[in-house]
């Protein structure tokens, strides 16, 4: 019996649980389906390439056939373990902008405006730059600047500005607009996922309970009030209750997952599944988005990128030498936002993450020689998918239909074509002569318009950002209220990127964390006027 339980230990639970069993009335239990976080690799940034394949910290999450995609299933990795993606991600601190949160509010997310969720940012972030207006420095996340980056992203950034975007150390300052190196959520040169930032300091704590190997089967109910969860666990079935309420933080995929699961979704093809829709939510799954990303690679001389590093001595002199060096790296060193000739206005279209390394289909296909990688993505994607159970069994993945360049009037393809074009642009530029190589992807740089889009259809993926498939508002497919409440249900809420009605301008675990931070105010403001 516990007063709240929290379905999934990833970016947004990790924060829930440090909130929440900050008073020591409450017991709180906190569920994974993950092992914990004890992987090496998850904590030297730069391991996160010996992470790729590995099943056990990863959901390992294919996408149905992309029919835009020439017909391509999609991976999709996911983090599973503690700190969920958190644990596995490039570690970039992105926020957004304002118009992004201003934009949720104006479409009913009341409450979200950049007003509204600017002090939650500040409140979880212990930037090592110190405080400002825009920065905190007291917060549980460490972010820092890089302890070491390649000098292919240096070349990176001269290019970038030599192609004419302004340069910029400070993506969440006053613009996000221009080129730089990314801030990365690390603390002394190690990664600080939300495990190690809000979930280690609170494992002490009487009141919390944390299960690991914990998979989430079925919401309990009594009546329309959520009372606990179904899970499996060590081989056994088992049942745990909450009497205040149930908290779904298992991520865009997992969350609707298990609310359709427990006959919360569209009844009509719930019913389809066998499962007895509770709550008709015909939004549930839906509103999918994703940032859709399409790299440039050329081959570069030998000695300089990290394809060929000796990995051995990366590690002997990260951990023996005070976690310095190229193992302190994030990878994805260097980037920035740009506007393309389509952006309909001042804010940023694209973003860029430049990579010191040759990187394919996510970094497992392995290509022979050095190079380098400039991912491209757009920002704001008209194209939307959805997320379908399999069938009614809880250990079955869900059916992704991410429905990438699905857009009736094709403008999530133009962008990609943008995408790629202002890529080249900046890697033709001189600050790149002393490194450039032969090209890889696309094999030749004078593509015609035909062959650029064959390129994208057969060449881009996601860069793992999904959100919006419990969207938050009062409109006919939403899924929770402006407080992250499930419409028509009780003592049940949906915490984590699931909510977003839009995608965010940039990465998207900054956003998660924040919204966290507030839904546990709310939360436990609740629990004291009840």
């Amino acid at each position: 019996m516990y007063d709240y339980i929290i379905v999934g230990a990833g970016s947004a639970g990790c924060v829930l649980a440090n909130r929440l069993s900050e008073d020591p009335r409450c017991r709180v239990l906190l569920l994974e389906a993950g092992p914990r976080d004890r992987n090496p690799f998850i904590h030297m940034p730069a391991g996160l390439a010996r992470l790729v394949n590995n099943r056990r910290i990863n959901w390992n999450l294919y996408t149905e056939p992309e029919p835009a995609l020439d017909g391509r299933r999609l991976w999709w990795p996911r983090g599973k373990v503690l700190g969920g993606s958190s644990s596995i991600n490039a570690m970039c601190y992105v926020r957004g902008v304002a118009a992004d949160y201003d934009g949720w509010a104006a479409a009913g997310a009341t409450g979200w405006s950049w007003d509204d969720v600017l002090p939650w940012f500040l409140r979880g972030e212990a930037n090592s730059r110190g405080a400002s207006a825009l920065h905190g420095d007291a917060g549980p996340l460490s972010v820092s600047d890089l302890r070491h980056h390649n000098p292919l992203s240096d070349a990176f950034i001269d290019a970038a500005v030599q192609a004419g975007h302004p340069r910029n150390d400070d993506f969440n300052g006053a613009g996000q607009l221009g080129v730089g190196l990314y801030q990365v959520t690390q603390r002394d040169g190690a990664r600080c996922s939300s495990a190690t930032a809000y979930l280690r300091p609170a494992r002490g704590r009487r009141n919390l309970t944390v299960l690991t190997g914990a998979q989430a089967r079925m919401l309990s109910f009594q009546g329309d009030a959520a009372n606990g969860i179904y899970f499996h666990h060590h081989g056994e079935h088992r049942h745990a209750s909450a009497t205040t309420e149930v908290i779904l933080s298992a991520g865009a995929i997992h969350s609707p997952q298990l609310l359709m699961l427990s006959g919360v979704g569209p009844a009509q093809r719930l019913r389809g599944h066998g499962i007895t829709p509770r709550t008709d939510l015909p939004g549930v799954g839906g509103n999918l988005q994703d940032h859709l990303d399409i790299c440039t690679l050329r081959h570069t001389h030998p000695g300089v990128s990290y394809d060929r590093s000796n990995q051995a001595r990366i590690a002997f002199d990260y951990f023996l030498r005070g976690r310095r060096g190229a193992g302190s790296s994030n990878i994805a060193e260097a980037g920035g936002f740009a506007r393309s000739p389509l952006a309909p206005d001042a804010h940023a279209d694209v973003q860029f993450h430049f990579v010191p390394a040759m990187l394919d289909d996510h970094g497992r296909h392995r290509l022979a020689g050095d190079g380098y990688t400039l991912h491209a993505c757009a920002l704001h994607p008209r194209s939307r998918g959805r997320i379908h159970l399999r069938d009614a069994d809880p250990a079955s993945p869900p059916r992704i239909e991410a429905n990438y360049l699905g857009d009736a009037d094709g403008h999530d393809l133009a962008m990609m074509k943008a995408c790629v074009r202002m890529s080249r642009e900046i890697l033709r530029q001189p600050a790149f002569d002393r490194w450039r190589g032969a090209p890889i992807f696309p094999g030749r740089d004078d593509l015609d318009d035909a062959a650029l889009t064959a390129f994208i259809r057969a060449k881009a993926e996601t860069i793992y950002h999904p959100v919006g498939t419990c969207a938050m508002g009062q409109h006919r497919d939403a899924v929770v209220d402006p407080q992250l409440r499930v419409h028509g249900l009780r003592r049940l809420r949906v915490v984590d990127a699931s909510v977003m009605p839009t995608l965010v301008s940039g990465n998207t675990n900054a956003p998660t964390l924040m919204l966290a931070e507030r839904a546990a105010d709310w939360i436990r403001s609740a629990s004291t006027r009840n």
